[in-house]
C-alpha cells in the first residue's frame, strides 16, 4: 500500500478518526509541533483507505484558537479564565448551594451525543451518574434513539444490545428513515457504506430505500420507494402481513428461541397491504412485493434509522424492523440482522443492575408535563419547561456534558430562554456556544490529539470485530485533568462531598475492581499490573475480558492493550458471528417477539 514518506524533522502516526461510527483511519503527519497532513491509511484493517471531509481537517479541532483550554469562570455578563482548582471550588460552592436550598431534586444533567466518541466520556459517564445519583437525567438519545432502546430492551433483556445490519455479506437491503450518504451510518458502523451498497449491487443482490425523500443513498439504491413521513409502522404492519398471508414466515434456527409469534400474527392480522396504501402512498401490489422479496432472498437484512425514531409512531416502527428480520429467518445470521462482537466490551453492554427485576416504564412521571419515564430518562422536550416552571422540584442546577442542546433539542428557543434562570450551570466543554454561554463554569476537556482513542459504544453494532488503539499525538498541559477525572469530581460534589475531601484515585480504583469482577476476574490479583488509571486501564481490562482477550494470562495468545499498541493499523478478528443466545437477558430467556 502507499503512504507517505516522511521528509527530514516529519514523523507520521496513525489514528482513529473520533468524528462518527465510520471510525476511519487517518496517517498523520507532524512537523514542528503541529500536523501537517492528514490522508486515508491504506492499511487500516477498517477503513482501508477511506476517510470522508470531515476526517482530513480533524487537525484544526486542535488547533482552533476558540477551543478552550483553562477553565472559565462567568462573572455577570463577564468571563474570566481560572485555575482547575479554583473551578472545581467554584462548582463545589454552586452546587452545594442548590442543594442546601432546595434539594438534590433541583439538580439534573443533559449527555450530549459526542459522549459516546470521546475515550473519557464514554467509559466514565455511567459512574458520573453512579456517583451523582440524580433523579433525573436528560440526554440526546431520548431525541436521537430511544426508541430503539425501548424494543431492544422489551425484546433482547438490552438497551444497548442494537442488532446492526451485515451489510458486507447480504443480499437485499432495505433502508428505512436512513441515509448513509450524509450521516455514513448510524446504529451501523461500517466504512464506506456508499461502497458497499455498490457492491451488493454487484454481487447480485438489491438495495431498497425507504424513504419521504429522494436521497443521495436512495439515488444509490435499486429502488426508491416513497412513503408518506409517519406511515413506516403501517407499511411494516403489512409486510408481516404478507408474511403470515402467503406462509413465508421461516424463523430457521430461532424456532425454539422466539416467543410470541401467534401474537403478532393476530396484530397484523387487520392490516392488509390494500387498507394500508392509501395512508402510506405505497401501492398495495408494491408492498407486496417488497415481502416477497425479503422472504425469498438468499439473505436479506431490514434497518431503520432516526426517520423511524424521530415520528409519533416511532417505537412500533423500530420493534417491526426486527419483527421483519426475524419472521424471514434473517436474524442472527450472516447477510440478515446481527449482533456486534466486539473486541472490547462496553460498559454499556454490562447489564443494568436497575433492571434487574425486569423493565416498566412509568416509575415516575415529569412535574409539569406529566411525561412517563422511560428507561430512567425523560424526554429532553421536558427540559425547559422544568427550568422554567416555578415550585417543588423545579430545576435550579444543571451540568452539562458534551452538547450544545440550546440548539439541537426539540423547541430549542425554550430552552435557550430557561437556562439564565438556572442558579447554577456547569459544562464539560471545549467550546464557549449557544449552551455554555449560560454556563456559570465551563470546564474544558482535551483535544482527540491530547488524548488516546479507541472506540467503546459504538462497536456495539459494528460489521465487523476489529478494533484500534489510537496513541495521543500531543501531551496536555501540565496538570489539566482529562473528562473522566472531571466526571468524578462534579459527581462527587453533586453527591456532597467536597472538592479537598474527593479522592478521585480511589474512586477510579473501586470502579475498576468492580467492573473486573463482574467479568469474573480476580481485581486483587491484576491491580499491582498497573502504574496507571483512567480509561487506559480500564480499556485493557476491557480487551483483556473481552471475546479476544488473554485473561491475564487464563488464554494464551489472546490480546491485550499491547497487542493494539504494537499494531498500529488495528486488528480485525472477522466478521460478525450468532450470538443472540449469549445476549439475551429476558426473563424468559427467549426472544420476546410481541413483548407488551
Amino acid at each position: 500500500m502507499k503512504h507517505h514518506t516522511p521528509g527530514e524533522g516529519q514523523t507520521v502516526q496513525y489514528r482513529t478518526c473520533p468524528l462518527c461510527e465510520a471510525m476511519c483511519g487517518l496517517e498523520l503527519t507532524i512537523a514542528d509541533g503541529q500536523v501537517t497532513r492528514i490522508r486515508p491509511d491504506d492499511d487500516d484493517v477498517w477503513s482501508k483507505g477511506y476517510i470522508c471531509p470531515k476526517g482530513a481537517t480533524v487537525a484544526q479541532l486542535h488547533t482552533d484558537p476558540d477551543r478552550l483550554r483553562v477553565p472559565m469562570i462567568r462573572e455577570g455578563d463577564a468571563w474570566r479564565e481560572a485555575t482547575w482548582d479554583e473551578a472545581f471550588r467554584r462548582c463545589e460552592e454552586l452546587l452545594h448551594g442548590v442543594i442546601e436550598r432546595h434539594g438534590k431534586a433541583a439538580v439534573s444533567a443533559y449527555i450530549g451525543n459526542p459522549t459516546a466518541h470521546n475515550f473519557s466520556l464514554a467509559r466514565y459517564v455511567g459512574l458520573f451518574m453512579g456517583l451523582s445519583q440524580l433523579p433525573i437525567i436528560y440526554s440526546a438519545g431520548t431525541v436521537d434513539q430511544w426508541p430503539k432502546n425501548v424494543s431492544c430492551m422489551m425484546m433482547y433483556g438490552h438497551m444497548w444490545w442494537i442488532p446492526t445490519p451485515d451489510i458486507q455479506r447480504t443480499q437485499y437491503w432495505m433502508i428505512l428513515g436512513g441515509n448513509p450518504q450524509a450521516s455514513q451510518g448510524s446504529l451501523l458502523a461500517c466504512p464506506d457504506i456508499l461502497g458497499e451498497i455498490d457492491e451488493i449491487r454487484a454481487r447480485g443482490g438489491k438495495v431498497v430505500v425507504v424513504d419521504p425523500r429522494r436521497t443521495g443513498t436512495a439515488d444509490r439504491a435499486d429502488e426508491w420507494v416513497p412513503i408518506v413521513p409517519g406511515t413506516d409502522a403501517a407499511l411494516l404492519l403489512a409486510i408481516c402481513h404478507v408474511l403470515f398471508e402467503g406462509g413465508l414466515v421461516r424463523l430457521g434456527d430461532l424456532t425454539e428461541l422466539v416467543n410470541g409469534v401467534d401474537d403478532v400474527r393476530a396484530l397484523v392480522a387487520d392490516f392488509t397491504p390494500e387498507r394500508v396504501a392509501a395512508t402510506c402512498r405505497v401501492p398495495a401490489e408494491t408492498i407486496r412485493r417488497l415481502a416477497h422479496e425479503i422472504a425469498s432472498a438468499e439473505s436479506a437484512a431490514v434497518y431503520g434509522r432516526i426517520g423511524l425514531c424521530n415520528q409519533e409512531f416511532g417505537t412500533l416502527a423500530s420493534w417491526l424492523i426486527d419483527v421483519v428480520n426475524i419472521l424471514t429467518g434473517n436474524f442472527d445470521r450472516p447477510g440478515g440482522l446481527m449482533f456486534g462482537n466486539p473486541v472490547a466490551w462496553s460498559v454499556n453492554s454490562l447489564p443494568n443492575p436497575e433492571f434487574a427485576g425486569g423493565v416498566e416504564f412509568g416509575r415516575w412521571k415529569t412535574r409539569v408535563r406529566g411525561a412517563a419515564e422511560v428507561l430512567g430518562q425523560a424526554p429532553l422536550s421536558c427540559m425547559a419547561e422544568e427550568i422554567a416552571t416555578p415550585g417543588e422540584g423545579q430545576i435550579k442546577a444543571l451540568v452539562t456534558i458534551a452538547g450544545n442542546p440550546a440548539i439541537s433539542s426539540p423547541d430549542a428557543g425554550l430552552l435557550d430562554a430557561a437556562l439564565p434562570h438556572l442558579e447554577c450551570m456547569i459544562s464539560v466543554d471545549n467550546y464557549l456556544n449557544e449552551t455554555t454561554r449560560h454556563a456559570h463554569v465551563i470546564l474544558p476537556g482535551l483535544s482527540a490529539f491530547e488524548q488516546p482513542h479507541f472506540d467503546d459504544l459504538i462497536t456495539m453494532w459494528a460489521v465487523r470485530s476489529a478494533g484500534n488503539y489510537s496513541p495521543p499525538i500531543f501531551p496536555p498541559a501540565d496538570g489539566r485533568p482529562a473528562e473522566w477525572e472531571i466526571l468524578l469530581r462534579l459527581g462527587a460534589l453533586i453527591a456532597g462531598m467536597t472538592h479537598d475531601g474527593t479522592d478521585v484515585a480511589a474512586i477510579d480504583d473501586g470502579y475498576f475492581m468492580a467492573l473486573a469482577m463482574a467479568q469474573g476476574i480476580d481485581a486483587s490479583a491484576i491491580m499491582d499490573r498497573y502504574d496507571h488509571r483512567g480509561p487506559e486501564r480500564l480499556l485493557d481490562l476491557q480487551i483483556r475480558s473481552g471475546p479476544f482477550g488473554d485473561r491475564y494470562g487464563e488464554q494464551p495468545g489472546g490480546l491485550s492493550l499491547q497487542s493494539f499498541v504494537d499494531q498500529p493499523h488495528g486488528i480485525d478478528l472477522g466478521p460478525l458471528v450468532p450470538r443472540v443466545r449469549e445476549i439475551l437477558g429476558t426473563a424468559s430467556g427467549k426472544i420476546e417477539l410481541a413483548p407488551p
